[in-house]
């Protein structure tokens, strides 16, 4: 059985969607907080169970049965480490056989701020001796498409990236990559810097946002301290804004790119173009 954490997030649903399609829905364990958040996935015939990752018991009762987990990383910066701990520590006592875990791009070696929690998970994972497989993403495409719409409105696509480029996949390509992990043997023990094919600066994504939907996109490159305070006047909390002004800052600095093949290898063809992300966003 192959369980899946963060199962009702928009990485987990992709990921449970294509399994089910690989595997019987019946050994597909998905791990929510709130299983009243995942019925649209129970009715595809996947196990549901409540999990919390702050809670060791329920995480251990979760895993009993599972020979194979992926661990999705958490999406609260800052307990990253102390909850992936407590999901390894539940694989361990539950003998998982193989345990996959989402990373970040280079994480051995990333500036980011986001890469220090998921570095000190892959440690931990291997300190375990746990067979493991490292699946080092990058951004998503949906990063980028997902929130365009104000740059439509105003004309300005903001950021603090420079000239870096982006090597950005939809989260769909991510998720094949770990259905692939999951249901196919050999990969145990290996780690893959996943990347999409064709990269990108924010320059030239502004340019095809303004040539898909033919209204003038220009890019405008602020300081990373200017960037951060202006998504804090937009709503968004401190940290999360810094944690966005931060990766941009890596992106100028070679951070979020890869020339990698690892993600078209294990998908079996080209990853998705930002031209097809973005038609896609446009036509919802």
């Amino acid at each position: 059985m192959i369980a899946i954490t963060g199962s009702t997030g928009k990485l987990g649903h992709h990921v449970i969607q294509e399994l089910a399609r690989q595997v019987p829905p019946s050994q597909i364990i998905a791990l929510a907080r709130n299983p009243a958040n995942a019925r649209g996935i129970e009715e595809l015939g996947v196990q549901v169970r409540q999990a919390d990752y702050d809670d060791k018991n329920s995480l251990a009762g979760a895993l009993k049965g599972a020979t194979k987990v992926l661990l999705i990383s958490s999406n609260e910066i800052g307990k990253r480490e102390s909850q992936h701990k407590n999901i390894i520590a539940a694989a361990l006592a539950n003998k998982i056989q193989h345990l996959v875990y989402t990373s970040i791009l280079r994480a051995n070696s990333s500036t980011l701020e986001l890469a220090k929690e998921h570095l000190a998970t892959e440690a931990e994972i291997k300190k375990s001796a746990l067979a493991y497989t490292l699946l080092r993403n990058g951004w998503y495409l949906e990063n980028h498409t997902e929130n365009m719409s104000s740059a439509i409105a105003t004309g300005t696509l903001l950021g603090s990236a420079g000239e870096g480029r982006f090597s950005s996949a939809s989260r769909l390509d991510y998720a094949l990559a770990a259905v692939k992990v999951l249901t196919q043997s050999g990969h145990e023990n290996k780690t893959y810097e996943l990347g999409g094919n064709a990269s990108f600066t924010l320059n030239e994504l502004a340019k095809q946002i303004s040539d898909q939907t033919k209204k003038a996109v220009a890019y405008r490159d602020l300081p990373e301290a200017e960037y951060e305070k202006l998504l804090v006047s937009f709503g968004l909390p401190q940290g999360f804004a810094h944690v966005l002004a931060d990766s941009d800052t890596g992106a100028k600095n070679s951070q979020l790119f890869t020339e990698s093949t690892d993600l078209e290898k294990l998908i079996g063809r080209k990853t998705t173009s930002l031209k097809e992300a973005l038609r896609k966003a446009a036509s919802k």
